[in-house]
């Protein structure tokens, strides 16, 4: 077991480093710009008829669509924050999970942009109703996270007792996040050459919409679903303090509400997103409580 904790904390020293966070960064940053000049380009190659327009090419009508590229390429950094902040802070992770969730309903919020219809009929059109619904979501959302993270922040119990077990705790984080990490680069990159595939076949009928919004994001949901059971379970080994195994049992919860709204659509899955990210801030409103109680009954006793 030490020499896989070793070769672990080698490999996260090796690709999870600040000094590496900022390459890839750097990397994905230029590529995410790269990405959108291309979607233009294709945008207004259609538009002058040099090549022709397929099917379904909801993301090939409009100059304000081209953005849903490198937003796509900003979430797979979201990715790789999600894992390099994993072993640091587990708050920090989960609030990274709602990051990527709202990040996906900004980048449809662009694609949408492009296909509203301006009318007085604006709330009997189902296109323009679900921009709405997504609009506001993504506020509300914004905002949900903001409290989530202030509460995050709330200092915990110090007990330099319990130091070498956190140590312990976090060194089994770096393994999970080791292997995260080229298993989401795997997922991601058979995503791709499997939609290049078919793209390239038929290039006349694109997949719909809903399709390629969901593409990648709904298998990484599923997987972090797996992870947060392996932390729920790991984290029965350093503490039997009920409020923290509640909290983490919520996180997994409302990660598994948010894999749910993948299989739904319309105002179904936007409530779904919504409920899951509240239903996380009150476990950790509910957890930071229990923490001050804890506190204060040591203080008076």
């Amino acid at each position: 077991m030490n020499n896989i904790q070793n070769m672990a904390i080698y490999l996260f020293e090796k690709l999870l480093t600040d000094k590496t966070r900022k390459k890839t960064e750097n990397v994905i940053l230029k590529i995410a710009i790269f990405s959108f000049f291309i979607h233009l380009a294709l945008i207004y190659l259609i538009k002058f008829n040099i090549i022709g327009a397929p099917e379904n090419s909801e993301l090939l009508n409009n100059p304000i669509s081209a953005v849903y590229t490198p937003f796509s390429f900003i979430l797979i950094y979201e990715v790789y924050l999600l894992i390099y902040y994993l072993p640091r802070s587990f708050t920090t992770y989960i609030t990274k999970q709602y990051e990527i969730i709202t990040l996906i309903i900004i980048r449809k919020l662009f694609k949408d942009l492009s296909a509203l219809e301006l009318s007085t009929d604006w709330f009997e059109i189902k296109g323009d109703l679900q921009f709405t619904y997504d609009l506001l979501a993504s506020l509300l959302m914004f905002y949900l996270i903001y409290l989530f993270q202030k509460q995050g922040k709330r200092k915990a119990i110090s007990n330099l007792k319990l130091q070498p077990i956190i140590q312990s705790f976090i060194a089994k984080k770096k393994i999970i996040a080791v292997i995260l990490l080229p298993l989401f680069f795997l997922m991601s990159v058979y995503t791709l050459v499997v939609w290049s595939s078919e793209f390239s076949k038929s290039f006349n009928s694109l997949p719909t919409f809903e399709n390629v919004n969901n593409l990648f994001f709904d298998q990484f949901f599923t997987v972090l679903i797996l992870v947060d059971v392996v932390l729920l379970l790991i984290s029965f080994f350093y503490t039997d303090q009920f409020h923290k195994i509640i909290r983490n049992s919520g996180f997994v919860i409302s990660t598994i509400l948010i894999r749910m709204s993948f299989g739904v659509s319309g105002l179904i899955s936007t409530i779904l997103i919504i409920v899951a990210i509240l239903f996380g801030l009150a476990i950790i409103t509910i957890h930071n409580k229990y923490e001050r109680n804890i506190v204060d009954d040591n203080v008076f006793n």
